[in-house]
């Protein structure tokens, strides 16, 4: 099976071991992965700005860059529905309509492609610990992804999971949220880590890093004992 990789910018520049790890799983699932080194942003942090026509500049190279029919698979559920959901509005009566319409039915986020598309459940992996999962806003609200990263984590070898009480509220950052309202967003920080302390878990599980980028810098400013996670980071461990 092809697949093309969306490697985010967090990711790319932040956190560049998740998307290494991310193909790591693929491969050994016996994908055959691809990379175009031409792809940049998919739009959204000027979308969510309001520029929508520079947006649409982004997003038009996005489709160019992925045009094709492979999977594309990206390890980020907020720019996953991002491409689903906004790119039919902002390429609506435009000769790139029916290009957008292909690229949004072909991404996938990582989890949900490894379950509902590859059908596989376990991927062998083993990660001595106890973790607790936040659901990251845009996987489980735009992309409604919710069991599916669970149901991988609970198949890790030597991983206790565990719920905590503020597990689908949002961590605070919401990109420019968080510096437009800095207080509220740290505010909610605490919140989300808060409920995770009380869980005993030693880290936090996401499927997107922008979350773990904010919820850890809280964690950092404040020494707390627990530290974030990707899970193509937990999932490529122990093999």
């Amino acid at each position: 099976m092809r697949v093309q990789l969306f490697i985010p910018c967090f990711v790319d520049q932040l956190y560049p071991a998740t998307g290494m790890n991310m193909m790591k799983v693929l491969e050994k699932l016996g994908c055959e992965v691809s990379y175009n080194p031409n792809q940049t942003c998919c739009g959204q942090p000027a979308f969510n700005a309001g520029y929508w026509d520079e947006a649409k500049e982004v997003a038009t190279k996005f489709i160019d860059d992925f045009k094709g029919e492979d999977y594309i698979v990206s390890p980020s559920g907020s720019c996953t529905g991002y491409a689903r959901n906004y790119f039919d509005k902002m390429f609506e009566n435009t000769p790139e309509h029916h290009a957008s319409k292909n690229v949004r039915k072909r991404m996938y986020e990582f989890t949900e492609f490894l379950t509902d598309v590859l059908k596989v459940t376990d991927i062998g992996a083993s990660f001595p610990g106890k973790a607790t999962y936040h659901d990251a806003c845009g996987a489980l609200r735009e992309c409604k992804i919710k069991q599916a990263p669970r149901t991988l984590l609970a198949n890790v070898r030597g991983l206790e999971l565990v719920e905590m009480k503020e597990c689908e509220t949002c961590c605070g950052f919401g990109g420019t949220f968080a510096v437009k309202h800095e207080p509220i967003s740290i505010g909610m920080a605490q919140t989300k880590v808060s409920s995770a302390l009380e869980t005993e878990a030693q880290y936090i599980i996401s499927t997107d890093v922008s979350c773990m980028m904010h919820i850890q810098g809280y964690i950092n400013e404040n020494h707390l004992p627990i530290q974030t996670m990707h899970i193509a980071d937990i999932l490529a461990s122990g093999w």
